[in-house]
């Protein structure tokens, strides 16, 4: 067996923390439709659930990431690694500005745009991931 590391340990957990933030997102944009016409009065408590999921999840991303750059020298990165890795982190912010506005806005275009942008954000971020990790 492959002995682990705290560098697996750190991916393991960076990768269950991306699952869950946006797999999280994925299944409740097919459930919330549903939901919606059936039991509206339920919306708000499945939101309120997922929170208490997404936000640690989220903590765990921004952790992990960050132990993971401590294992990164951009003195020895390349211009194409560190442009990626900016863009990543720009997605990133959309990815949580977008849920916030998601999350916080009361009109049916904040939820839906905030919701869009927040998906699309969180799923390019996680492919900018993609790219980082099989150049890095």
């Amino acid at each position: 067996m492959i002995s682990p590391t705290l560098d697996s340990l750190r991916i393991f957990l960076h990768i269950l923390g991306v699952a869950i933030w946006v797999g999280g997102q994925i299944v409740l944009a097919g459930l919330v439709p549903t939901v919606r016409v059936s039991a509206p009065e339920v919306l708000p408590k499945i939101a309120k659930a997922f929170a208490r999921v997404a936000w640690p999840a989220m903590i765990l991303i921004v952790f992990t990431g960050m132990w993971g750059l401590t294992s990164t020298s951009s003195s020895t990165s390349d211009t194409e690694y560190m442009v990626t890795f900016a863009i990543k982190m720009l997605l990133v912010l959309v990815a949580v500005a977008a849920t916030v506005i998601h999350s916080q806005g009361n009109s049916k275009a904040a939820k839906a745009i905030g919701g869009a942008f927040g998906l699309l954000g969180s799923l390019l971020a996680a492919y900018a991931g993609i790219l980082l990790a099989h150049v890095g």
